[in-house]
């Protein structure tokens, strides 16, 4: 159940990061209809907290608030200095007594410190993957993804993958329209949700440029088409082989490999928000039959259709 929130910081907390996870969990949203949670954020003690710019916050409460929780929060942390040793303690007496953490950015290597990552898939931010390898060779660090969810332990990567990882919760909790209420709110994408205990979600590469906007804007309205390279090539006047290197170039993946991920993401959203059957979605999202839906669906996602639609329908 998620009711009682503690985020905990010390000395070189960063802001946004610490932002992220008071909007996502500290908000009112009661007259959305919404559960209000029960947040804090809290320190070793009460007191001066340093801030990564320099500054300092006042906090509130101590680790005594911490042991009330049943979600710990770690936001982006230095990353040089200790873990102060009441927070790696903490942090294990929340997991020992059931409790989850969650760490969003560089919080994943106080989780490190305290031995939660051991054992466990895990992640942070791109450019710390490697370290976060090196400093706890236990851990299965997954590098470039959104977030893991490991069960007791769940690690998010860059800023707004924390904002992800928190959706998931509200998701996984209350259930998919709760969790679309809390992004609409907070004016984000409810999409690129996790699932089940270590389910890793990729997010569908986004292409900034402007010569191949249109055509992407053209793809996803027609999904449900043969779309081949050759034809895509031709609505952008380009031969076959300019138009895979440029689309590479431009969206860093394949023609295929972005196709698939709209058709997976749209099929994930009407599994969601329809009682339709695999096999329409399958015809209507481009996979032509349910067993290739339920092939890609599995692989990209980690469950099949079936068991996502049971855990996540909005219609139920």
């Amino acid at each position: 159940m998620l009711s009682n929130v503690a985020v905990l910081v010390w000395d070189e907390v960063a802001l946004f990061e610490l932002g992220v996870l008071c909007e996502a969990f500290g908000v009112d949203r009661s007259d959305d209809g919404l559960p209000v949670l029960d947040f804090a954020v809290c320190g070793v003690e009460p007191g001066q907290v340093r801030t990564s710019l320099g500054f300092g916050m006042e906090v509130l409460h101590g680790l005594d608030r911490v042991a009330e929780a049943d979600l710990v929060c770690i936001p982006a942390m230095g990353m040089e200095g200790p873990v102060p040793a009441p927070v790696i303690r903490a942090l294990r007496d929340a997991v020992d007594r059931g409790a989850r953490v969650l760490s969003v950015c560089t919080g994943a290597f106080a989780l490190g410190e305290a031995g939660l990552l051991d054992g466990r898939e895990a992640t942070t931010h791109w450019k710390h993957t490697d370290e976060l390898a090196g400093r706890f060779p236990l851990a299965r660090v997954v590098p470039e993804v959104l977030y893991v969810d490991a069960g007791a332990v769940i690690t998010s990567a860059g800023s707004a993958a924390g904002l992800d990882a928190a959706l998931h919760l509200w998701r996984e909790a209350y259930g998919a329209a709760a969790a679309s209420t809390v992004a609409r709110r907070m004016v984000v994408p409810p999409q690129r949700p996790g699932g089940q205990a270590q389910f890793i979600s990729r997010p569908v590469p986004e292409c900034t440029s402007d010569s191949l906007a249109p055509l992407l804007e053209w793809i996803q309205g027609n999904l449900g088409e043969e779309l081949s390279v050759d034809l895509l090539a031709r609505q952008t006047h380009m031969s076959a082989r300019t138009f895979a290197r440029r689309f590479k170039e431009e969206t860093g993946t394949t023609p295929y490999g972005w196709i698939l991920a709209q058709r997976v993401q749209v099929a994930q959203a009407l599994l969601e928000q329809s009682d339709r059957s695999i096999e329409w979605i399958a015809s209507e999202v481009g996979f032509g039959n349910a067993a290739t839906l339920r092939h890609h669906f599995t692989r990209v996602r980690g469950v099949s259709p079936q068991q996502y639609r049971r855990t996540f329908s909005c219609t139920a």
